[in-house]
């Protein structure tokens, strides 16, 4: 009987292992999954680093986000033929994302002396590589589990702050960039209106003057007067002016 009880007892404990082992979300799943990429812990005893992630797994919002233990993403960039270990920001987090899913990437450094601490808690973007927000928080005369604390808190404080939807930033340097460039495209625009209106009314000046020469000259039947001229010389002149009219319209 007594070994019956320690052999069912023996099974909840497995049950309940199991049960708590975490497991990624599914596809349809609208959580958002965070890689645990680096915790680095210097100047503290070792178990403060599985500390933090315990206090964070208890403490994160479920229902928005997934952390992905630092063993479950070891796992699976293992099995990449293009992961090179020591990758923390950049484009080659982009390898992350595609063997884990994850939007983001959690880095966090803890590190004290005697009674002082300091943490430093970032969240990265996979698809850029770009960092997305950052805290640091640095204590004097403070404990361990105060830091641990700390740490804890800015973690959720930066996971709290995220938008459900990350933005985008190539379309946010180029609307930046038409912004700047929207001005100086209205002048050219307006300059070059102008000079299409110089242009046309040179050239229709220029062709009245050469029409006005022409007919003047030929009343005279082109003998050399000082009428006939006077018209070869608006004729001249109003060539020239619709020749300029041409070249202001062609640049």
């Amino acid at each position: 009987m007594t070994r019956a009880l320690a052999l069912i007892a023996l099974v909840a404990l497995a049950a309940a292992d199991v049960r708590a082992e975490p497991s990624p979300p599914s596809p349809g799943d609208k959580r958002r999954i965070v890689a645990v990429l680096d915790v680095t812990v210097t100047g503290v005893p070792s178990e403060v680093k599985e500390q933090f992630l315990a206090g964070l797994d208890a403490q994160v919002d479920e229902k928005r986000f997934w952390i992905a233990p630092r063993n479950y993403v070891r796992e699976k960039m293992m099995s990449s033929t293009k992961w090179t270990e020591g990758c923390l920001v950049g484009s080659c987090l982009a390898e992350v994302r595609a063997q884990t899913r994850a939007d983001l990437v959690l880095l966090v450094a803890i590190n004290g002396s005697g009674t002082s601490f300091g943490s430093v808690v970032t969240l990265v973007r996979t698809d850029t590589g770009a960092v997305v927000s950052q805290e640091s928080e640095r204590c004097d005369v403070c404990t361990v589990n105060e830091a641990l604390t700390t740490a804890t808190l800015a973690t959720l404080h930066l996971l709290g702050n995220i938008s459900d939807k990350l933005p985008d930033e190539r379309a946010d340097h180029a609307a930046a960039v038409e912004a700047a460039v929207a001005p100086l495209r209205a002048q050219l625009a307006a300059r070059k209106h102008a000079r299409t209106r110089i242009g046309v009314a040179l050239s229709i000046t220029g062709l009245v003057a050469v029409a006005a020469g022409v007919v003047l000259y030929l009343t005279n039947n082109g003998v050399n007067t000082p009428m006939s001229t006077a018209g070869f010389g608006i004729a001249t002149a109003g060539g020239a002016l619709t020749t300029g009219g041409v070249v202001v319209l062609a640049f």
